[in-house]
């Protein structure tokens, strides 16, 4: 079976661009207000909100899976947490797929 490559470290880094003293300079106000004036950035969340917040832990069933090898290889390579990962790609695949339904 063909080896997929990986990528992880194949992507140069980019110089950074960001002006870290401005950032330090920004206030609570003023960082509310960029966010207030941003129609594409989620609200901030306060006390309010957090005291409405519910926490729900999914309903995880633990099953055997038999998985190609190099699949298996690619998600452990990436480090801990692999087993999340391919559940995350299971998911977004079944999300696809009930929207084209």
């Amino acid at each position: 079976m063909k080896q997929i490559p990986s990528t992880k470290h194949s992507a140069k880094p980019r110089p950074d661009q960001t002006d870290w003293n401005k950032v330090r300079q920004l206030t609570d106000a003023d960082i509310a207000a960029a966010v207030a004036d941003d129609p594409d950035a989620a609200p901030i969340a306060d006390t309010a909100w957090f005291a409405k917040a519910r926490v729900t832990i999914p309903d995880k069933k633990p099953v055997s899976l038999r998985l190609d090898s190099d699949i298996l290889a690619f998600f452990q390579e990436a480090g801990p947490r692999y087993q999340t990962r391919i559940n995350q790609v299971l998911r977004a695949y079944v999300e696809a797929h009930k929207k084209r339904a």
